[in-house]
Order: C-alpha cells, then sequence, then structure tokens
C-alpha cells in the first residue's frame, strides 16, 4: 500500500512472517491505513533506516508515522489505536478497568503462552512435553476468557484478538512441524471457532502469513535446532 495520505506518512518495516509485525499489519487493516511495508532482510542485512529508528533492540517491526518510530508490536497496536481513535473499529474498550483486562490479558499472551509454544517448537523429549502441557494450559485460560463472546474483543475484533491472532498461524503451524496437539477443538471449542472466524475476518487474508511458507521456515528452523551437533 502506498504509505502517504489522510493518515499521513506512514511506513512500516518488518518480515511478512514475523508475528509481531504481523499483528501491526492486522491493527492498519482494520482501521484502513494506508502504509508501506518495507521488508527487512533482519538475519543478514538490516537497513539503516532499521538501525537509526530502533538502535536500542535493531528489531521489527517498527512503525514510522511522519518520520516518528514506534517500537514493539503491542505498543504500536495501542497507538495506532490512539492516533487514529476516530476511526471505526476500536480496538480498546472504552471503559478504563476493561481496558486494563485487555492489556493484562494481550501481555499473557506475550509474557506466556508465546514462550510456551516457542518451547514446543524448540524442544525434545520431556522439555517438549512440559511445553505442549503449559501452552494448553495457556490456551485454556484463554477458553475460559472467551466465553460468551465471538471475539476477545466482544462483536469485533480488538486488543487481545491481535495479540493471539498475530501468532495463530504460527501456532497452527508448529502443532503439523512437531506432530502436536495445541488448540484441541473438543477441549477449546470456543478458541476453535474463534481461529476460524478471526482467519476469515475482512482484511485478514492479505496480511496473515502463507501456511505453506510458514511450515517451511519453521520445518528448517526446528531441523536446525534439534539436529546434534557435527562431530570435530
Amino acid at each position: 500500500m502506498e504509505g502517504c495520505g489522510e493518515d499521513g506518512q506512514v511506513k512500516l518495516l518488518g518480515v511478512a512472517h514475523s508475528p509481531f509485525a504481523v499483528r501491526v499489519r492486522i491493527a492498519l487493516a482494520l482501521k484502513g491505513i494506508h502504509y508501506e511495508f518495507i521488508e527487512e532482510d533482519i538475519y543478514n542485512n538490516k537497513s539503516e533506516l532499521l538501525l537509526q529508528s530502533n538502535p536500542v533492540h535493531k528489531k521489527v517491526p517498527v512503525l514510522i508515522h511522519n518520520g516518528k518510530p514506534i517500537c514493539e508490536s503491542m505498543i504500536i497496536v495501542q497507538y495506532i489505536e490512539e492516533a487514529w481513535g476516530s476511526k471505526a473499529p476500536f480496538l480498546m474498550p472504552k471503559d478504563p478497568y476493561d481496558r486494563a483486562i485487555a492489556r493484562f490479558w494481550a501481555a499473557f499472551v506475550d509474557d506466556k503462552f508465546t514462550p510456551s509454544v516457542w518451547g514446543v517448537l524448540m524442544g525434545e523429549g520431556e522439555e517438549q512435553v512440559k511445553a505442549v502441557e503449559e501452552s494448553v494450559a495457556n490456551l485454556l485460560l484463554l477458553e475460559e476468557v472467551l466465553s460468551g463472546k465471538a471475539y476477545f474483543g466482544g462483536d469485533e475484533i480488538g486488543l487481545v484478538d491481535i495479540a493471539l491472532g498475530g501468532v495463530l498461524i504460527g501456532v497452527q503451524m508448529i502443532q503439523k512441524v512437531t506432530h502436536t496437539v495445541l488448540i484441541d477443538t473438543q477441549k477449546m471449542p470456543l478458541l476453535s471457532a474463534w481461529a476460524h472466524k478471526f482467519c476469515k475476518a475482512n482484511g485478514m487474508k492479505e496480511v496473515l502469513p502463507d501456511p505453506a511458507k510458514l511450515f517451511e521456515l519453521l520445518s528448517e528452523r526446528r531441523a536446525k535446532l534439534t539436529s546434534p551437533p557435527a562431530g570435530n
């Protein structure tokens, strides 16, 4: 998308398959904000723009709005809601308490769930079994939070949906790569229905990572992580 217009100059530095960049793209798509997506080679050749825009972590995503950089995916998502607060849909509740609860569960996805599911990809044997158990326990908590709602945000996609939705395709592909079951349709009917609805929501197809490509990337990463060290 072109990054100039009534929304100002908007650029997003990211990687197409990064769950964190995906979160930002979801928020921008929902708000209908035009932006320029700049694909970064974060492993071999980080751009000067990235290094200047995020000198502390030197990571994506970075949103640049009218020349000012904002870093960290969920901080960016909240910035988008505040900067374009008059544009529907609204990504955060108006009530301060409800807003605090949304922030709590978004942080839960990052602090508890994401590390546990990453452990499923990286782990072997008992270590992987433990990571699966932790991931399932975390998902069951999210299942409870979803009770009685179409989305975590209520009738529309909100902050927690974006936090979890950004990593959703990755979770599905990690299940395939590792031959594990994390989102169990029997134990988690609400989350299973949510996942299907989320992927079919307006604008998601254009911003969610390609499952086949992500499967290939995660398969390669797991092979590197679990392969024995080369002999002398």
